[in-house]
């Protein structure tokens, strides 16, 4: 269902909320720079479908509220032009906002998909909302790799992303030797999104098993 959620500076931002109110384990899901579209909706069934509350929050409001794109290349466009509009700062007090919007009592984990894994990095190493975060395929993470995460992370990335080089991720692990870092073979940008060219069946089942183990055993 939709609700609207309050961040510290006072901006008020649209987020879709799934699974048992009352639960003892809750996610942060944070979207892709497509925005809080079916794909997003769906990963947040998923998660509620396991027992977790999940609050996904419209991080593009802050730029232009009600964005769903697509997966075509004008989405991908407007999309990375939206993005670059909204200060990282403001994005940690929209997902610190859907984190206080989960089930009072729950330990709290963060999970993100592309632009969303560069955030759910952030939510770990910025941020003390968090008790697991883990990320898929995030730009960014490389260059705040010497960020210190004050929770576990496990971090995803396909091998044949042609937009985070190997390289890259070799440089999270040298840098972060308790982070679990995971690399799918054949696996592109996006693997885990179903409705996308570079949805990778194997590595998406393999990944969310991982997941779903770690957030099990960081947040009960």
């Amino acid at each position: 269902m939709q609700i609207e959620l309050a961040a510290a500076d006072g901006h008020r931002l649209s987020a879709w909320r799934a699974g048992p109110e009352d639960a003892t384990r809750a996610l942060v899901v944070v979207q892709e720079i497509f925005g809080v579209n079916r794909h997003m909706r769906h990963v947040c069934d998923q998660f509620a479908a396991e027992g977790y509350a999940v609050v996904c929050p419209a991080l593009f409001d802050r730029a232009e509220p009600g964005v769903e794109l697509g997966y075509g290349p004008e989405d991908r466009k407007q999309g990375m032009a939206l993005r670059g509009r909204i200060d990282a700062a403001a994005t940690l007090l929209d997902i610190e906002a859907a984190a206080a919007a989960l089930p009072a009592g729950a330990k709290r984990g963060i999970v993100g998909y592309c632009w969303g894994g560069t955030v759910a990095w952030h939510g770990a190493t910025r941020s003390q909302c968090f008790a697991a975060s883990v990320g898929y395929y995030g730009g960014g993470i490389a260059a705040a790799k010497e960020e210190r995460p004050s929770c576990p992370v496990q971090l995803h990335f396909g091998a044949e992303d042609h937009g985070i080089p190997l390289a890259d991720v070799d440089a999270v692990r040298a840098a972060q030797p308790g982070v679990e870092v995971f690399v799918y073979p054949g696996a592109g940008h996006g693997f885990a999104c179903e409705e996308r060219d570079s949805f990778n069946a194997a590595a998406t089942e393999q990944a969310m098993k991982r997941t779903l183990a770690f957030l099990a055993r960081h947040l009960g």
